[in-house]
């Protein structure tokens, strides 16, 4: 069995449960999977078992293969992990990282993250989300980013839903927490970024409830893949 192919046939699943294009919730016909992606069904199953590690995917022994839920609570639990992870990661990087390397996040990730205008929704989420890993990664704690990076993909749709509404809002925090690492002042950045992702984490209930109109109603490519005209737009 070619390692390659499991690796292609994860990422494609990958996608397919990152973006709810199953059904939360809803049964994986293996028989259609194998025929829709031209597999087998070992490969088949080995990328999904290692989607059931990460929690992107659900097995019920005797059933099969579920995708996930998408329920307010279990996205709550997860913004609260996010949170400490991201409080740590920041009070870090303020500690440990060099003058060059805080120099690089300025000119990279976040000035990339100012550039909405003419993004879709998904490229700009994207943005926002290689901001927060970049600070993980310069926090020197292999295993917070990698726990942070693990939590992003299970909570990636329901940024989606939210970036389009908050480009303008988080513009400002995202600067704000950026002023404060430039300075290396943890007392302001750590309360900051919390904020930041405390904001999400009050309206998960909303966006939950819109995430699952995306899905069954309109679905989420008409919204995911709709441009950002300019800012005002989408305040």
């Amino acid at each position: 069995m070619s390692e390659g192919r499991v690796e292609a046939l994860y990422a494609q699943l990958k996608e397919m449960a990152v973006n709810f294009r199953i059904r939360p919730g809803e049964r994986l016909n293996e028989v259609m999977l194998a025929r829709e992606l031209n597999a087998s069904r070992t490969p088949l199953r080995e990328a999904l078992n290692r989607l059931v590690a990460e929690q992107l995917i659900d097995f019920q022994p005797g059933k099969g293969f579920f995708c996930r839920e998408l329920d307010a609570r279990s996205i709550y639990e997860l913004y609260e992990i996010r949170a400490v992870l991201e409080e740590a990661a920041v009070r870090f990087l303020c500690e440990r990282a060099t003058d060059a390397d805080i120099s690089a996040l300025f000119q990279n990730e976040y000035q990339d993250g100012l550039l909405y205008v003419g993004r879709t929704i998904r490229e700009a989420s994207a943005a926002d989300e290689a901001f927060h890993l970049a600070i993980a990664r310069l926090s020197g704690n292999r295993e917070l980013f990698r726990q942070l990076a693990l939590i992003n993909e299970r909570i990636r749709f329901i940024r989606w839903v939210d970036m389009a509404a908050a480009v303008t809002r988080t513009k400002g925090e995202h600067s704000r927490i950026m002023d404060a690492i430039l300075r290396r002042d943890a007392q302001a950045a750590v309360p900051l970024m919390r904020g930041h992702i405390v904001k999400r984490m009050d309206q998960i209930v909303g966006s939950v409830r819109e995430g699952y109109s995306n899905i069954y109603v309109a679905g989420p490519e008409e919204l995911f893949e709709r441009r950002l005209l300019n800012e005002e737009s989408i305040k």
